[in-house]
C-alpha cells in the first residue's frame, strides 16, 4: 500500500451554531489554530462539549467553519464539501453493510471506484493482512467480534489510500481489553503506512498511548498542545493537570520566584518548587500539583502535611495507599512495595513532595 504524507493545518477557525428557536448562538470552537505534521498521529483530548469532534467534522468536512481556513497538505480544503477531500473517517459506530461479508465491506470503496476485479482481490487482501483478518474474508459482520469489526471498518476506511485518517471515538464501544489491543494495533498501522492522523477522544489513556501530541480542549478552546509526556508532566494549568491523570492539589501562596520555581508556603509551612508556570507574582494564590507517585509518607511531623492512612490497595508491582487529610483524601502511589515500608491503615503519616516531580500552577 503506497504511503501518502501530508500536513494538516488549522488556522483560526471558529465554529459558532445558531439555536434554531432563536435562543443563544453557541461557540462551540474558538478561534483554534494548530499544525499537524506530515506522518504524526494527534489526538484532540478534552471532555463533552469541548470542541474536539465538531473540530475534526470541520477537517472531514461535514462542518463548515464559521472563520478560519483549514488546510489538508497544500490545498485549502475549507469549503470543500466531504466527499472531494483527500480523506477517510473511522467513527464510532463500525457502520458495516451486513448483507455484505468481511472481503465485500472492505472492497466496497474501490468497487465505488470502478477498479478491475484482480486489482481488488490483491488490495483487499493486502490490506486485510494489514489488520489481521485475512483469515475471515468470508465472516459476515455479524460473526465477528467488536473488535474484529472494528478492523473492518478500519481497513475499509485504509484501502482507498487517504492522505488523512480521522478517527472519532472509534474505540468506544469496546471493552477495556479490546481497547487496549486496538490502540496497540492503531498505532501500528499507523507508523507502518506513515499516514497523517487525527484522533478524537475523552479517554486520556488513548490520547497518551496512541499519539506523537495531544491537543487538550476545553470550552471551545486549546488549552495545551505537547507530547504525552509534556502533558502529563509539565501542565500548564489545573485543568490540564487533572484532566490527564490522577493528582492532588496543594493551596499555596507564592512568596517570590526561585530560579524556573518558587517559593511557597502552604499555610504556616515554607519550601521551594523548582519547577512551575512562570509569570506568577508575589502574593498570588496558587496550587501545587502533586501526582502519586510525587509523594511519600514519613513519620508524623516530619512533612509539609499530617495525615492518616484511610486505605491501601494492594496492586502487585505498587500500593496504593490513601491519606485522609485537612485538603480531602490523598492518593500516594508506592512503587516496589516489597522494598518499602507500608504504613498500616490508621497510622498518622507525614505527606512529603519530591521536588523535581511537582509543579506550581495558577489558579483556574
Amino acid at each position: 500500500m503506497e504511503k501518502k504524507s501530508v500536513s494538516i493545518r488549522v488556522d483560526r477557525v471558529t465554529k459558532r451554531f445558531k439555536d434554531p428557536s432563536g435562543g443563544k448562538t453557541v461557540t462551540a470552537v474558538d478561534d483554534v489554530s494548530f499544525t499537524i505534521e506530515p506522518s504524526e498521529l494527534v489526538t484532540l483530548l478534552g471532555p463533552s462539549g469541548c470542541g474536539k469532534t465538531t473540530t475534526l467534522r470541520m477537517i472531514a468536512g461535514f462542518e463548515l467553519p464559521t472563520q478560519g481556513k483549514i488546510h489538508i497538505g497544500d490545498d485549502d480544503v475549507t469549503y470543500l464539501p466531504a466527499h472531494a477531500r483527500d480523506k477517510a473517517t473511522v467513527f464510532q459506530s463500525y457502520g458495516l453493510f451486513p448483507h455484505m461479508n468481511v472481503f465485500d465491506n472492505v472492497a466496497y470503496g474501490l468497487r465505488i471506484r470502478k477498479m478491475p476485479k484482480a486489482a481488488i482481490a490483491a488490495k483487499v487482501g493486502e490490506t486485510l493482512k494489514l489488520v489481521g483478518l485475512e483469515a475471515l474474508a468470508s465472516r459476515s459482520p455479524g460473526r465477528l467480534s467488536g473488535g474484529q469489526q472494528q478492523r473492518v471498518a478500519l481497513a475499509r476506511s485504509l484501502i482507498v489510500e487517504p492522505s488523512v485518517l480521522l478517527l472519532d471515538e472509534p474505540l468506544s464501544n469496546l471493552d477495556a481489553l479490546l481497547r487496549e489491543q486496538m490502540r496497540v494495533e492503531i498505532r501500528r498501522i499507523q507508523k507502518a503506512l506513515g499516514i497523517t492522523a487525527v484522533y478524537v477522544t475523552h479517554d486520556r489513556t488513548e490520547a497518551m498511548s496512541l499519539s506523537d501530541r495531544v491537543i487538550v480542549m476545553r470550552d471551545g478552546l486549546i488549552k495545551q498542545i505537547g507530547t504525552a509526556s509534556d502533558i502529563y508532566e509539565n501542565p500548564q494549568s489545573k485543568f490540564v493537570a487533572g484532566f490527564v491523570g490522577k493528582v492532588a492539589f496543594f493551596p499555596v501562596e507564592i512568596l517570590g520566584a526561585e530560579g524556573s520555581g518558587y517559593a511557597c508556603a502552604l499555610k504556616s509551612k515554607r519550601f521551594t518548587v523548582p519547577l512551575g508556570v512562570a509569570g506568577m507574582a508575589a502574593g498570588s494564590k496558587a496550587a501545587v500539583m502533586a501526582r502519586p507517585e510525587s509523594l511519600r509518607l514519613g513519620e508524623p511531623g516530619t512533612g509539609l502535611l499530617e495525615g492518616k492512612v484511610a486505605a491501601n490497595i494492594y496492586l502487585g508491582s505498587s500500593v496504593e495507599s490513601f491519606v485522609a487529610t485537612e485538603f480531602g483524601d490523598i492518593l500516594v502511589q508506592i512503587d516496589d512495595p516489597t522494598s518499602k515500608r507500608i504504613w498500616p491503615e490508621g497510622s498518622p503519616v507525614s505527606l512529603h513532595f519530591e521536588p523535581r516531580l511537582v509543579r506550581v500552577l495558577p489558579e483556574d
